[in-house]
Formats: structure tokens, C-alpha cells, sequence
């Protein structure tokens, strides 16, 4: 089951549903506040509906969108009623909160808003992840779903999603990022995102490095939590581009393809059939391998290496950090490595910019900067020195539409144009090729 993008609305008009969202956004001035005193008023006064369903909980730096979603599908083949809570959105805020995949209506928003807004007053305003959080799961009380897949927004220990008391927790990778918040090393930052797990609670992880192997057994340890780690409990055995062995935990599944493109998709497609496995073999779920084999092949996940368009081929991917960005280049290298590629690229502020084009600007014969409409985002620029010694041809274009215009009119057929460097660029794009119909 896909991932839509679109939303409905129903008695809730245009303007009170727009009103809603500026609230929302007029939060973002009280910035991240890490913690989980303001989430927990807030539920508390919801009624705790958070307690009403089963959950798996996903930290980590990259994939946890993918994970979340495949999950999602396959819960949802296998006969279950399910609530998915992922950020950042692309286009539409409701894509945040799915039922089944499908976002969420604009009236459920504007409900679930008021209720979360009326349940509690405290000393410190909420941010606007706390708010968008309690949303969520008090929209998923009322939808009465049988399983919710929640990823963390930040980190994992102060997130405001680790409230939770999930029958899974999921650890995707480790890498530096958010050091501000989270730590400056490996270990710190494998220990911030270790701390949503639970005592007793089946952890499965894919972290890869010393540190944060240590760290997250150490966690395991201390809680008693059952730990399945890829490359040790459960491993593949990559045969094609998409198509692997699945050596399981308890069970081999053979050849499984995976819907989503990239190299990195077959990792995270092991840690959810690994995830799917646990819950089995915990008497949480009855899950078939028809619906796990379905679940991997029919997911989307929207902006992550995403094709949707031929003849130029336009591909939109997020790389938001330099995880992503390796795992990008990578697949530009090996399916793109006889096509002219334009990268259309900008970037926030928060990331590190200079050795994120060091790895994508190679890849491309053309170079248009831009910026998405956020606060965060770096002005061109500030890119135009990093690139310049590539000796691209490069053109600044503030406007993302503007920019991924001018890449379509002056490619040729055979082209590949990839829009990068953030989510919000990704988003920005997407939104005007599919009003102006280009999307396939």
C-alpha cells in the first residue's frame, strides 16, 4: 500500500483549516526543547491515549521514515488497523498522521488541534512538536488503531515521543548529527537515541559502528531488553539491484524485493522483517510472509530517491545529512553513471553543507543553488564558494520552483535532474511538478 499524498477535507473549511496550521507553525519561534514534562500534561489531560494501542517506537539517524512505513503496509496486509506518525511532511501537514497510509483528514487536524490545545496549560508553551505529537497519538486513540508506528523527531531519550510504552523498539543507524543536542561523539549520540528503550522490550537495531554497538548493548543490557542487531542476529545476502536473501532470526525467507531504490533500502528492509519476526515470535502479531513480501514491495516512501518523471528523468531525494548524501551519490554513480545530471540542490543551515556538496556536486555536469522558503535555509550563496573549485556549470536560483523549471527547459531528453540537500527543497519541487502535471 502506497503512501498517498493527497488529503480530503470534509465540514472543516479552507480557512479554518489554514488558521489551525499557522497556530501551529507560530510555534516554531519556542524552538526544540528537548523533555517530556509538557507531552506528558498534555496526554495526561488527552486521557492517555497513547495506552489505548500497540506501538512500535524508531529512533536513529537515517531510514527511520522507510522502516516506518514498510512497517505500516505489512501491519496493515496482515489484516491490522494502523496509525503512522513520521516527520518532516513534503507537502501536506496531514501527511504526518496516517490511518492506514492515507493522511489524515483536514477536519481530524482542526479536532485534534483544539482538544490538544484545550488539554493542558502549563508554565511553558508547548513547541510545536509536542503539540503535533499529542495530536497524533490522541488521533490515534479515537481512530482505534490496532498498532501505531511512531519515529522520534529528534534523538530519542527527551524526545517527545518516548511517553511511549511500545511492544518494539527500533534503532535504524548511528552518524553525527543534531551535536548541539545530542552530543558530539558516536557513543553520545547512540546513547541519546538508546534511550528509548524500554525495560523487558525486544529491541532491533542496525548500528554499525564500535561505539554505538557498545552503547546500545549496554542499554539493552541494563533494561533486559532483548536485543537483535543486523550482521549478528539477522543478516542478507544481496543477489540483484533490490532483490536479497533474508537470513532471519528465527526463519530464511529467501529471495524478498524491496520496492524503494538504493542500496541503503535493503538494510532497512532486514530490519523490518526482523521487526516483523519479533513481534511474531513475542505472540504480538500474526504476520505471513505473503504480507511481509508484500509490505516490501508495494511501500513508497515519497522524496527518498524517488523517480517521477522519464524523458528527463527527475529524480527528488531529501540527503538532508551526510548519510543520506553517500547513499545518494552512490546511486547517482552506479544508475546514472553515462547521463548528464543536474543537481538542484539547497541546504539548511544546521547541516554541514561543505562536506555534503563535497560528495554530490562530482556527480553532477550542472549546478543549480537554491533555497526552500524556511527560516534555516543557507542562501545560495553561501554554497557558490564550496562548488566553485568543481568547476560546474553553476546558476543561482532562489525559488525551488523557479530553479527546478529552469533544470527541466534545459535538459534534454535523456537527462537526469536530482533535486537534494533538504526535505524542504524535495517538498517545494514536488508540489509544483505535480500541480503543473509533471509527475507520472
Amino acid at each position: 500500500m502506497a503512501l498517498t499524498l493527497n488529503t480530503t477535507s470534509n465540514m472543516t473549511t479552507t480557512d479554518t483549516y489554514e488558521k489551525t496550521l499557522q497556530a501551529m507553525y507560530s510555534l516554531h519561534r519556542f524552538g526544540i526543547k528537548l523533555g517530556l514534562d509538557i507531552i506528558s500534561g498534555m496526554l495526561n489531560g488527552l486521557g492517555n491515549p497513547q495506552e489505548t494501542f500497540n506501538c512500535v517506537h524508531i529512533a536513529g539517524t537515517n531510514g527511520k521514515g522507510s522502516v516506518a512505513s514498510a512497517l505500516s503496509t505489512i501491519l496493515h496486509r496482515a489484516g491490522y488497523r494502523t496509525g503512522l506518525y513520521t516527520s518532516p511532511h513534503l507537502v501536506s501537514f496531514n501527511e504526518r498522521i496516517c490511518i492506514n497510509n492515507k493522511p489524515v483528514s483536514n477536519d481530524d487536524i482542526v479536532a485534534a488541534h483544539d482538544r490538544a490545545v484545550a488539554a493542558y496549560k502549563g508554565d511553558r508553551e508547548n513547541t510545536f512538536f509536542e503539540l503535533t505529537t499529542a495530536m497524533a497519538l490522541d488521533i490515534f486513540g479515537r481512530k482505534q488503531v490496532d498498532w501505531a508506528i511512531i519515529e522520534t523527531g529528534m534523538g530519542g531519550r527527551l524526545d517527545a515521543t518516548n511517553v511511549l510504552n511500545p511492544d518494539l523498539c527500533i534503532i535504524t543507524n548511528i552518524s553525527l548529527e543534531h551535536q548541539s543536542y545530542l552530543g558530539d561523539t558516536i557513543a553520545l549520540i547512540a546513547g541519546e537515541k538508546g534511550g528509548i528503550i524500554k525495560k523487558g522490550v525486544p529491541v532491533v537495531t542496525g548500528v554499525r559502528q564500535e561505539e554505538a554497538i557498545e552503547t546500545i548493548e549496554s542499554l539493552a543490557a541494563e533494561k533486559e531488553a532483548p536485543l537483535a542487531r543486523f550482521k549478528e542476529t539477522f543478516d542478507i545476502r544481496p543477489s540483484t539491484e533490490n532483490i536479497f536473501d533474508y537470513q532471519g532470526i528465527a526463519t530464511d525467507l529467501g529471495m524478498v524485493a524491496v520496492g524503494l531504490p538504493g542500496d541503503h533500502q535493503l538494510e532497512n528492509a532486514a530490519l523490518v522483517l526482523a521487526a516483523c519476526e519479533t513481534l511474531n515470535m513475542a505472540g504480538k502479531t500474526k504476520i505471513d510472509t505473503d504480507a511481509m513480501r508484500y509490505g516490501l514491495m508495494q511501500n513508497t516512501w515519497p522524496g527518498r530517491l524517488e523517480i517521477v518523471a522519464e524523458a528527463p528523468t527527475i529524480l527528488l531525494d531529501g540527503a538532508h545529512n551526510l548519510v543520506a548524501c553517500e547513499a545518494l551519490a552512490h546511486f547517482l554513480k552506479t544508475r546514472y553513471a553515462e547521463r548528464d545530471i543536474t543537481l538542484v540542490v539547497g541546504i539548511l543551515d544546521d547541516k554541514p553543507y561543505e562536506k555534503m556538496l563535497d560528495l554530490l556536486v562530482p556527480t553532477c555536469k550542472k549546478l543549480i543553488l537554491t533555497r526552500p522558503i524556511i527560516d534555516r535555509a543557507l542562501e545560495p550563496e553561501a554554497l557558490l564558494p564550496v562548488v566553485k573549485p568543481y568547476g560546474k556549470e553553476t546558476t543561482i536560483i532562489t525559488s525551488v520552483p523557479d530553479a527546478t523549471n529552469q533544470a527541466i527547459d534545459s535538459a534534454m531528453p535523456d537527462d537526469v535532474i536530482c533535486i537534494a540537500g533538504s526535505l524542504y527543497v524535495v517538498g517545494e519541487a514536488r508540489q509544483m511538478l505535480d500541480i503543473t502535471g509533471r509527475i507520472n
